[in-house]
């Protein structure tokens, strides 16, 4: 059974967005797209907020890094809003697994300059798992924006999504 929730967006006892998200009662992707749209929405303050702390870890290749930074805080916060909209959830889903795709390199550089440092505060503890978990957040984008339905098997989702009624 599918349902209609509004989700809105507050700061200070006063209402900025408010989007309807359609999701079924106990729907792993609506989870899946909430919790992305959220670390999404994070990531985008944290670009706005210090890109400062990013500008450590562009490859030096990337031309104006500043504000590719900035771009990408704004990108992540759409994308994110935009993951929650059935109307555009598929295209923010492709876009952010081609972004997660994208950054790696980055990623790579912070790990391999943080490990070769003098006074690296971050080891292996940090940057193994992180590398790692890159892939997953590729399939988890395509996931949430309902291109893919690995791992789960399209009987058992359907399964789920139907509404049960015993008598």
């Amino acid at each position: 059974m599918m349902s209609n929730r509004k989700v809105s967006l507050r700061l200070n006892d006063r209402t900025f967005m408010t989007y309807g998200i359609v999701a079924a009662g106990n729907d792993r992707r609506a989870a899946a797209r909430l919790s992305l749209a959220v670390i999404y929405i994070l990531a985008g303050l944290l670009h706005l907020a210090r890109p400062d702390l990013l500008l450590l870890i562009m490859p030096s290749l990337v031309p104006f890094p500043r504000e590719t930074i900035f771009v990408t805080g704004i990108l992540e916060f759409a994308g994110a809003v935009a993951l929650l909209s059935q109307r555009l959830r598929q295209a923010a889903g492709l876009a952010f697994a081609l972004y997660a795709v994208c950054v790696y390199p980055a990623n790579i550089k912070h790990a391999i300059d943080s490990l070769t440092s003098a006074h690296a505060m971050l080891g292996w503890w940090y940057h193994l798992p992180r590398l790692a978990f890159q892939p997953i957040l590729v399939w988890w984008a395509l996931y949430a924006g309902n291109l893919v339905r690995w791992p789960i098997p399209r009987r058992q989702e359907a399964e789920n999504n139907e509404l049960k009624i015993e008598t």
